[in-house]
């Protein structure tokens, strides 16, 4: 596996992570403790070093998964994880907190969690009104000073919270959505990034799914899949949304690749510094996103794509209203 750098920061990783999430929560029941503690370690013997996970994720149960399922690799791996949200006693998120006295409670837990004595990436989850950037910044560069974290991330910042936070302490990479049916970072996003010398960490970099070609309008998602409120996988938006998948799929046949390895590298070919963390449940899913490092994209390729890509409209908002509220504008 080919490693990559985050940014200016120094920190490597492989250049394909694995995103936890889905193994707890998200995406219908969660797997089983030891199916998912076996699949985490065959990511890592087959190179993968960059694992990502959140308090959110379960909640706790997630962050517990990856502190046991690391334990034996703990230093030759790269842990990151979240603070941001505050919990009922039934698990759901009861609103956003990233109130200084917050973040350390939620760092001393999660290294407990995580079986870790420190937090390689520290990311705030979602950006909190009520609570200014430069002091959620200001406590993360404490906890970094105390030896407890060793970086700070934020996840769906917009720009000027990003320059807020990094003139405080220096970020070290942004956890976005980001894909060939998402390429709304382009913008303002990637450029600030590019700018500051800040990594970018796509979340969802398959479509949550939809670029695999797994997927079609007569698929049907477990009761507790979070998709099923997603307005982009309505039955009618994912008849639009073929078109793209039908797209990547011919590119794919071309490169003797799979549609989703082929999304995968055109992500890994956008910046040096883009390092995407797909999710899975299934081994040879998670092989076949390792593969996907080793698609070489000619700059050919990629002009085709983007010819191809901008004649297709994506249907549907990627949240629904009341979870694109919390996204940082």
């Amino acid at each position: 596996m080919q490693k990559r750098k985050l940014g200016k920061s120094g920190l490597e990783v492989s250049a394909i992570g694995l995103g936890c999430m889905g193994l707890s929560y998200g995406y219908g029941p969660a797997t089983e403790n030891q199916e998912a503690i076996k699949l985490i370690r065959a990511a890592f013997d087959r190179g993968v070093t960059f694992f990502d996970t959140a308090e959110a994720y379960g909640p706790y149960k997630n962050e517990e998964l990856l502190g046991e399922a690391l334990a034996p690799v703990r230093d030759k791996v790269v842990i990151a994880t979240k603070f941001g949200f505050e919990f009922n006693a039934e698990g759901g998120q009861s609103g956003m907190n990233s109130r200084p006295e917050h973040i350390r409670e939620v760092a001393e837990a999660a290294l407990k969690r995580l079986k870790t004595d420190v937090i390689d990436l520290f990311y705030q989850h979602r950006v909190d009104p009520n609570v200014p950037i430069e002091d959620v910044a200001g406590t993360v560069k404490k906890l970094i000073q105390e030896g407890k974290v060793k970086h700070f991330g934020l996840s769906e910042a917009g720009a000027q919270t990003i320059r807020r936070a990094h003139a405080v302490q220096p970020v070290t990479a942004l956890q976005s959505e980001y894909s060939l049916w998402w390429r709304e970072p382009e913008a303002e996003i990637i450029p600030t990034l590019d700018e500051l010398g800040i990594g970018f960490v796509p979340f969802s970099p398959l479509g949550k799914g939809f670029l695999t070609g797994a997927i079609s309008e007569t698929t049907t998602f477990d009761s507790t899949d979070f998709r099923n409120i997603v307005p982009r996988f309505t039955r009618e938006a994912r008849k639009a949304n073929q078109a793209l998948v039908d797209l990547l799929g011919k590119i794919a046949v071309e490169k003797n690749a799979t549609p989703a390895q082929t999304a995968l590298a055109w992500l890994l070919a956008q910046r040096p510094w883009i390092v995407p963390i797909p999710g899975t449940t299934k081994l040879h899913r998670l092989e076949e996103n390792i593969g996907a490092a080793d698609v070489e994209l000619t700059s050919d390729d990629l002009r085709d794509i983007e010819n191809a890509v901008s004649k297709i409209t994506v249907k549907g908002d990627r949240y629904p209203p009341h979870l694109q509220a919390r996204v940082d504008r």
